[in-house]
């Protein structure tokens, strides 16, 4: 089955909230999510159980693992295993896409 092209960053507004999400696909624990999180907006310390990869797609994020912080802009992507506790802080108004297999 095939599905018509759409914009990602088109699909995806805060809606007067700190963040959003909008699950895309979803198989078992795998899914594809798109993510929308405000300036200073923050998604709190969570677990995930699968592997995961952010791709931000506007904007700018941190991304905080125990004792370490990642921050990742336009363009870039990180990557990190499950179960590893983490949260998620917007720099600046942004959108990502969440890929967790």
């Amino acid at each position: 089955m095939f599905y018509n092209p759409f914009s990602v960053e088109k699909n995806i507004h805060l809606d007067g909230k700190k963040f959003n999400k909008r699950i895309m696909m979803e198989n078992g624990d795998s899914s594809l999510t798109l993510v929308a999180i405000e300036k200073e907006g923050l998604i709190d310390t969570h677990t995930s159980k699968e592997d995961a990869a952010v791709y931000v797609l506007d904007g700018e994020i941190e991304l905080h693992f125990d004792a370490q912080k990642f921050t990742v802009k336009k363009g870039e992507m990180l990557m990190f295993k499950k179960d590893t506790q983490h949260k998620v802080l917007g720099i600046k108004n942004s959108k990502f896409i969440l890929i967790k297999i």
